[in-house]
């Protein structure tokens, strides 16, 4: 018989309890997040002053709400950039947005979701109000479809498994084999596209940033209104394409000739 890990269940409540703030929720009260936890109140609460205790949370002495604390911040900041992706990309990033004038991010694939680690906005007007560490569905992305298809077909597979497709909008792909045709095509192509599929009205073009061993680690991105980037596809695609590549050099990757 196989012997199993062994792990400590207040660490792992812990850390669930600190993976649930997020920029969608950066304060929660005691009850709220024992509900949202499915972990009984007095447990919950007992975790969070431990956790205030050492600085990792902080009560708003007002509300009563806890949110994450300065040791948080500074754990966070001592953690290496994954693979130096924000130095390989801000450049580059920022080359694409002003040489589109569109929104531009980068994202990183965490399971079933693509999670925006970088992004510069438009200039305009009309635009695409994406927050750094937000999570999307990556069937239904640009970036989360480059990612997807440059998995090892193993991981893809298991992915796969027992993964329900939402429908985001009636334009998301929601059949398993209509995915794995649409990545087929993202990769023989090199880019993904996500017309609607995600925010209806909305286009986005995305391309792999590869690291020195060749794997893809992140993919880079342009999104804008499908007003602006409806007739300008190739442009687009050569634009994030160009990035992607810029971005895959300064991470020691070195193309094939």
């Amino acid at each position: 018989m196989t012997s199993r890990p062994q792990t400590l269940t207040s660490v792992s409540n812990a850390v669930r309890v600190l993976k649930s703030f997020t920029t969608t929720h950066r304060e929660w009260g005691v009850s709220d997040l024992a509900r949202s936890l499915d972990l009984g109140k007095s447990t919950v609460h007992r975790l969070m002053a431990t956790l205030c205790e050492e600085g990792m949370l902080e009560q708003d002495p007002m509300s009563g709400r806890y949110r994450l604390g300065l040791v948080a911040f500074d754990l966070a900041a001592a953690v290496p950039r994954r693979y130096d992706l924000h130095e390989a990309v801000l450049s580059p990033l920022t080359e694409l947005r002003n040489r589109t004038g569109e929104t531009v991010q980068v994202a990183v694939l965490d399971g079933r979701e693509v999670v925006y680690i970088e992004r510069l906005d438009s200039p305009h007007t009309l635009r695409m109000f994406l927050e750094v560490g937000r999570r999307n569905s990556a069937h239904s992305t640009a970036t989360g479809k480059v990612l997807l298809a440059h998995l090892p077909q193993a991981r893809l597979d298991h992915l796969l498994r027992g993964w329900r497709l939402n429908t985001v909008t009636e334009h998301s792909i929601t059949d398993h084999e209509a995915l794995r045709k649409a990545l087929r095509e993202v990769r023989r192509q090199g880019y993904a596209e996500n017309r609607n599929e995600s925010e209806v009205g909305v286009i986005s073009y995305a391309a792999p940033i590869r690291d020195a061993t060749g794997s893809v680690v992140a993919a880079v991105s342009v999104a804008g209104p499908a007003e602006r980037l409806g007739d300008l596809a190739l442009p687009m695609v050569q634009a994030v394409m160009e990035t992607g590549a810029q971005a895959s050099r300064r991470m020691g990757h070195r193309a094939v000739a």
